[in-house]
């Protein structure tokens, strides 16, 4: 596959960057032509019952794939082939600097209530990202824009407050929902967008059905179920039992324990990508004792890798390095000295601590990730032979992530990655943000922060890849997350369900829009 250069990202703004390392396993696959009919029934992970259909508090898989490529569209799209297209803009262009961005938006869409798409919402769906008191993780891109102005009802200019290369790919992220103007908090409680399909209910944590949109501007080209259920099921077993029973049709986060009996079932098919998905343990290291550099680095010795992708990964991902960019990124720095497990490492890093031994607690769910559980007992194991005492606190699924997450110490968490190196760095890395899950700000990271600001304006490709790898490289070293392997995306389906030649590696189920994309054979 062909990577476009960043100077064609800013020169054509018609299919603009690829994600490298792309990797499909798919086993009862049918690839027939597309053809319209049918209910798809699935049976999804990481429901809760605080869910609505506010993009800005999205942080799960369920309500990811409701929204973006479902109910909703947003301004680009990263297609099932890992390239940038446009969704609801048409095409874009830069000045130079890639300061001032220019955005050419799609004629003729409307959203579900008959109200037509244009400028003002654009606008209007931006600015919530940015309203006093939102919370909302796509707040680092829309405050890096200085000015929104609207050229015409369908063309937006953007001006950042620095140039930015990747900011056609930000467009895509699944907070940045296009809502209509004036009538936000209706469409946040109906759930009205401009997505191939239109709510009919919507119980939060429980169900939602949907329904296909009449005259949609992608017709002939996506969106080929009559309707979809999605049912809420966040218990692996009850999850992998309802597709192998023939309750639903597709799920997502298949168990590995029993992925070798699904695929022995010649009504399942098993498809698996290699992206950026990446299991975690981050820790607040505005807290005690992790705002100890020689605490982290005691930690990062103490965790066994290897064994974590054997046992909870079952091969199926790779040992990761304590820094959040993958195999499936441009400037992934894979010659990075690896930290591998080493007790009397951990046990150096801890007296120069000053600490003989230590005794924390780590909060885990297999909400965070499948097996999280079963990793931070494995991770107690390896670190009780550093002197390194590990309290497993398991964790209610239900209210995981409002409750657990960026609130307890030390916790499992997983992250989907993104197509850019900036894009994962400013979501989780940059001081301040809403989803910087370490607290690792400029007090600790005065280098990291810098070089991120200095990569995000760069367009030499090479000086990038230099600015990228020491990014890494400082993260593994003093960061404040464990970051232990590198996880494939492994989802299973019907065998009555059909597919395109290539399967998306960004988010789950096919980039997460599997609604759109898939179809019964």
């Amino acid at each position: 596959m062909t990577r476009l250069s960043r100077r064609g990202l800013l020169q054509t703004g018609a299919a603009a960057g690829v994600l490298g390392a792309m990797g499909t396993r798919t086993f009862g696959a049918s690839h027939s032509e597309p053809k319209r009919g049918g209910t798809l029934r699935m049976g999804i992970a990481g429901a809760n019952t605080s869910d609505s259909w506010d993009g800005r508090t999205h942080s799960d898989s369920y309500m990811i794939m409701m929204a973006h490529g479902c109910v909703f569209d947003c301004l680009t799209e990263v297609n099932a082939a890992g390239e940038l297209v446009g969704e609801l803009a048409e095409s874009w262009e830069a000045s130079p600097d890639a300061k001032v961005w220019t955005f050419n938006l799609r004629q003729g869409v409307t959203f579900h209530n008959g109200k037509p798409f244009g400028a003002d919402d654009v606008i209007e769906s931006l600015q919530m990202h940015v309203a006093e008191g939102a919370k909302s993780a796509a707040k680092p891109i829309v405050s890096a824009i200085a000015e929104m102005k609207k050229m015409s009802d369908h063309q937006v200019q953007f001006t950042l407050e620095a140039g930015n290369a990747d900011f056609p790919y930000l467009m895509s992220d699944y907070h940045i929902l296009m809502f209509p103007a004036g009538q936000v908090q209706e469409a946040i409680a109906g759930g009205i967008g401009t997505g191939l399909y239109k709510v009919e209910s919507f119980d939060p944590g429980v169900r939602t059905v949907v329904s296909r949109v009449d005259s949609h501007y992608k017709d002939g080209r996506a969106g080929w179920f009559d309707s979809i259920e999605a049912i809420a099921i966040n218990d692996s077993t009850a999850r992998m039992n309802a597709l192998m029973t023939g309750q639903v049709d597709a799920v997502n986060r298949v168990d590995f324990k029993t992925e070798p009996l699904m695929r022995a079932n010649p009504n399942v098919m098993i498809f698996e990508v290699t992206g950026n998905q990446h299991f975690t343990f981050p820790m607040l290291t505005n807290v005690a004792p992790f705002n100890d550099v020689n605490v982290r680095k005691a930690l990062k010795f103490a965790v066994n890798r290897q064994e974590l992708v054997d046992k909870i990964l079952l091969g199926h991902g790779a040992v990761a390095n304590d820094h959040p960019i993958g195999p499936a990124n441009q400037f992934y720095a894979r010659d990075l000295p690896q930290n591998s497990y080493d007790p009397d490492k951990a046990k150096f890093h801890l007296k120069e601590a000053g600490m003989e031994n230590l005794t924390i607690d780590l909060s885990a769910s297999d909400a965070a990730f499948p097996g999280a559980v079963d990793a931070a007992q494995l991770y107690q194991a390896s670190a009780g032979a550093a002197g390194i005492t590990i309290n497993v606190i398991q964790e209610p699924a239900d209210g995981y992530w409002s409750n657990v997450w960026l609130k307890k110490p030390w916790c499992a968490c997983y992250w989907s990655g993104r197509a850019t190196e900036d894009w994962m760095f400013s979501t989780a890395y940059e001081a301040g943000v809403p989803w910087n899950d370490s607290q690792w700000d400029s007090e600790d990271s005065a280098r990291f922060q810098e070089l991120l600001l200095l990569g995000r304006a760069e367009l030499d490709t090479d000086k990038r890849r230099e600015i990228y790898h020491e990014m890494q490289a400082i993260m593994s070293s003093e960061g404040g997350t464990i970051v232990p392997m590198y996880a494939n995306y492994v989802d299973a389906a019907s065998s009555k369900l059909a597919h395109g030649p290539d399967i998306g590696n960004l988010w789950q189920m096919d980039g997460s829009r599997i609604a759109e994309r898939w179809w019964f054979a």
